[in-house]
């Protein structure tokens, strides 16, 4: 009989399983304290009983976990002095979705050179995590493929469905489980609908396939997820981040009757994919919000040790200290002062 399956499968390798690894790599006292007080926070600041605005910040994806570990640190020296006004949470993101081909992210690609070691990239992950919620810096992550949560996710504080995922039943049904509250971004094209549709979706309980804590393939069911939110990300045409835009986004919101919760990406379609212009972005979010646009809730900075991007070389010890291999960030110096210039406009605001 002629082979039908599996036909373009190279080979089978056998993974940890969450518990696993959970084992190897425990959740301490203080990473739980910061990831449940992080999710209560947020919780409180998108029903605006928090006033503060949450500042998603970091970098565009993690590769380097020493360059990580250095902004954390120096993050949450300024979490310290901004805190009753910024509620700042960590970019930790480990997986970054492609329109073609490109670097996959720390967990599926940890060397950067395509073997793909995804056993070692959970265990960096993890571990990584595990050090910057002990230093009480919450996490905020991208959840893609649907089976990594099970190992990572009792780690993170706020998680992202992006453009290319909002749409997808499959990442809808995940959000439905997931334990922090989530952030639904509008597509690549800028449809406004698909978030606010994605986000009725995963109020709801949900059954779908899945890993348990064994690594066993199994049915999950959901009880539906009541904490989310829109996120404003700009598209491929045009940006959405001004004023008129975040009226007409509250408006559909109201209509669908959720709470009008925006977060505003001052990256992406909305800087235009130009690390300067994220200045531009911020200064106007802070301008509504002062004129009491209290519908936003928050934004989102893309930046690391050192502005810029840089291409992954095939000899990877010759890449550039905290620079970012995807797209392109703000360096420390200029987030310091975006942050501090935020802290200060929102005086009497928050």
């Amino acid at each position: 009989m002629e082979k039908t399956d599996n036909l373009h499968i190279l080979g089978e390798a056998p993974l940890i399983s969450p518990i696993g690894l959970k084992a190897e790599l425990i959740m301490t006292e203080a990473s739980n304290t910061t990831v449940v007080e992080g999710r209560e926070v947020i919780k409180r600041i998108l029903t605006k009983e928090d006033r503060r605005l949450l500042a998603i910040v970091g970098p565009c994806s993690i590769h380097d976990c020493k360059a990580a570990m250095e902004y954390a640190h120096r993050l949450k020296d300024l979490q310290q002095k901004l805190h009753d006004r910024l509620f700042i949470i960590m970019r930790v993101y480990f997986e970054k979705p492609r329109t073609t081909l490109g670097w996959r992210g720390l967990i599926l690609d940890p060397r950067l050179d395509g073997t793909g070691d995804i056993v070692e990239g959970l265990h960096l992950a993890r571990k990584l995590l595990l050090e910057i919620t002990a230093l009480g810096v919450p996490a905020a992550t991208e959840m893609l493929d649907p089976i990594i949560p099970q190992y990572i996710a009792d780690l993170i504080s706020w998680t992202a469905i992006g453009a290319r995922t909002t749409e997808s039943q499959t990442h809808r049904e995940m959000a439905s489980g997931l334990s922090m509250p989530v952030g639904f971004k509008n597509n690549t094209e800028g449809n406004l609908q698909i978030p606010i549709d994605a986000m009725s979706s995963t109020k709801n309980p949900h059954s779908f396939l899945g890993i348990d804590q064994d690594g066993k393939t199994c049915i999950l069911k959901t009880s539906g997820n009541p904490h989310t939110h829109m996120i404003l990300r700009g598209s491929r045409r045009r940006t959405n981040f001004k004023k008129r835009h975040i009226r007409e986004a509250s408006q559909l919101l109201k209509k669908a009757s959720f709470d009008s919760a925006i977060m505003v990406d001052c990256s992406h379609g909305n800087s235009k994919k130009k690390q300067q212009n994220q200045e531009v972005v911020l200064n106007s979010i802070l301008k509504n919000r002062r004129s009491g646009l209290k519908s936003i809730i928050g934004f989102m900075l893309e930046s690391n040790l050192r502005e810029g991007n840089q291409n992954i070389p095939p000899d990877t010890s010759q890449l550039e200290f905290g620079v970012s291999v995807t797209d392109e960030c703000i360096g420390w110096e200029k987030t310091e002062a975006l942050l501090m210039s935020a802290y200060s406009s929102l005086k009497g605001a928050v």
